[in-house]
Formats: structure tokens, C-alpha cells, sequence
């Protein structure tokens, strides 16, 4: 997945994402997959993509605890 299939999309703030200091995220979903991106940052942030299946995979493992705090 390339920068630029998220071009059209519609980003949302994570609704975990208030009131913790400015540490948020944004969360866009396009046809072929699942982006997140640094809220603070906006259209000039870094975007970590994911295919629907891995997405899916990443947030059964942050919910698990997987990557610690």
C-alpha cells in the first residue's frame, strides 16, 4: 500500500486518543486497507498501513498486551 491510497480518505481521531497529553491517533480505512497516522501532524505525518486481515491481526495484539506499555 503507497502514501497516496490514503489521499481520498476520511481520517478519524481514536476515540482513546483524548485528553492524554496530545499523544493521538488518527484511523482511515480506503479500499485497500487500514491506515494510522500522528494526529498532530496531519496530512505530513507518517502513515503505518495495513492490509484489512493485518489490521485486524495489530489490534488483537495491542489489545493482548503484545507490545507492552
Amino acid at each position: 500500500m503507497e502514501h497516496g491510497d490514503f489521499g481520498p480518505a476520511r481520517w478519524r481521531k481514536s476515540s482513546y486518543s483524548t485528553g492524554n497529553g496530545g499523544i493521538c491517533v488518527e484511523v482511515a480505512t480506503v479500499a485497500a486497507g487500514t491506515g494510522i497516522r500522528d494526529s498532530k501532524l496531519g496530512a505530513d505525518s507518517p502513515i503505518l498501513a495495513f492490509e484489512h486481515g493485518a489490521f485486524d491481526d495489530f489490534l488483537g495484539a495491542v489489545k493482548g498486551g503484545r507490545f507492552g506499555r
